[in-house]
């Protein structure tokens, strides 16, 4: 695929450029609580305008039913481009109508706009072809150019991600390069031993990146809500914790081709445990206990990995030499359980391996708890897209990009 270093040499001073980023940030009301996915777009956002591009940006935030909705509008996430970029950026109230042509008509070289939140057209996420092509048709007649840059939306065939570049000449942005670049690592040129952490609520979401990576990595660590369905699995009680029944069969599956490969599957020898959720608005003391992960009690709910799981996979993580971590290892929005996830992320941190934190969750995990980001290898701003790229999917909007 074409990169933005080939278009900015090119020139670009006075064309309209549409950058499709991912702003889709979490809100607390009009408060941005985490505005990474803003800064990663940023090198690009900034490139184009600094070279004389008129540059027009847009995502989607939220799941907003195809009509707009106040409460995900992109107006608090312009707003903080602005403050990073260090210079104003003009925002368009609509996505392709009256205010967002006068909006983009209206920049000078050099300027930045965003226009409101794709996924207020229906015509974004539609699964009719038709109704997709239109829509882009008209976010195609914004723009002369089309640099892709919005990993997190790259396995998404919506309108801005799959048909728009297709309609215009398209490159990758800095973002989307690097992230391929780093994937490619965790796929194609693999240094060993290869250590993968996997945590989160669901199973079923990560089914097929634990079925493609038992033919890639050395060691899989679980933790999170879905390791009690591998506990299950395993013929323990698992008391009222996050449980997927269904997926015991496929799970017992996995650990049976895991040992007949030599792929080491760990999984916690203790958890914290409570007979009630916590209360992650006031952060109330939880008070939980700690037992053994084949003992916990029928009326409670696993909700951390324990001290000795932490030490184990501490050790686990203490000889790799590439690691992906995709999901916290329990409830880290509450103090109280969020020293397993810590104690992952801290692993990461002292381990000379190329380290990987797989967006979503885990990434905001690493900023939610402290940790500096350049500690890390890389950390990806999109924990969906990356998890399909390492299943071996065809991604949309990477397909889209390429010639």
């Amino acid at each position: 695929m074409k990169t933005i270093d080939e278009l900015l040499e090119a020139g670009v001073a006075g064309k309209r450029v549409f950058v499709r980023a991912d702003l889709n940030v979490p809100l607390e009301g009009t408060k941005i609580t985490d505005d990474g996915r803003i800064r990663a777009v940023v090198p690009t956002v900034k490139a184009l305008a600094d070279a004389g591009a008129r540059v027009v940006v847009a995502s989607h935030l939220g799941r907003p039913k195809g009509a707009p909705d106040p409460a995900f509008s992109l107006a608090p996430a312009a707003a903080r481009l602005g403050e990073l970029l260090g210079a104003e950026v003009a925002f368009a109230t609509d996505t392709v109508g009256d205010s967002a042509r006068e909006t983009v008509a209206g920049l000078a070289d050099g300027r930045v706009a965003v226009i409101e939140n794709l996924r207020f057209n229906a015509g974004e996420t539609s699964k009719d072809d038709a109704e997709r092509g239109a829509f882009a048709d008209q976010l195609a007649a914004l723009a002369d150019l089309y640099v892709g840059d919005g990993f997190g939306a790259v396995h998404r065939k919506h309108a801005s991600v799959f048909d728009l570049p297709g309609k215009l000449p398209h490159y990758a942005g800095h973002l989307i390069a690097t992230e391929v670049g780093v994937l490619r690592k965790l796929t194609d040129d693999v240094r060993r031993p290869y250590v993968v952490v996997l945590g989160g609520a669901k199973v079923s979401d990560k089914l097929g990146v634990i079925d493609h990576l038992l033919e890639k990595a050395d060691r899989i660590l679980i933790g999170g809500g879905m390791a009690y369905t591998f506990l299950k699995a395993q013929g323990h009680e698992v008391g009222i914790s996050l449980l997927q029944e269904d997926q015991i069969p496929a799970v017992q599956g996995y650990l049976e081709r895991a040992k007949e490969r030599g792929v080491e599957f760990v999984l916690p020898v203790d958890v914290l445990v409570s007979a009630e959720f916590p209360d992650l608005k006031t952060k109330a003391p939880a008070n939980p206990t700690t037992v053994a992960a084949d003992a916990i009690p029928a009326d409670q709910e696993g909700l951390d990995i324990g001290p000795e799981t932490r030490k184990l996979y501490a050790s686990k993580l203490s000889d790799a030499a590439t690691v992906f971590w995709n999901g916290p290892m329990g409830v880290f929005e509450h103090p109280d359980y969020a020293e397993g996830t810590k104690a992952v992320a801290q692993a990461l941190v002292d381990s000379p391996a190329f380290t990987v934190v797989g967006g979503g969750d885990s990434a905001a995990a690493v900023r939610t708890l402290g940790f500096d980001e350049k500690a890390f290898g890389h950390i990806s701003t999109g924990g969906g897209a990356s998890l399909e790229y390492l299943e071996g999917k065809t991604l949309p909007g990477l397909a889209a990009l390429e010639d």
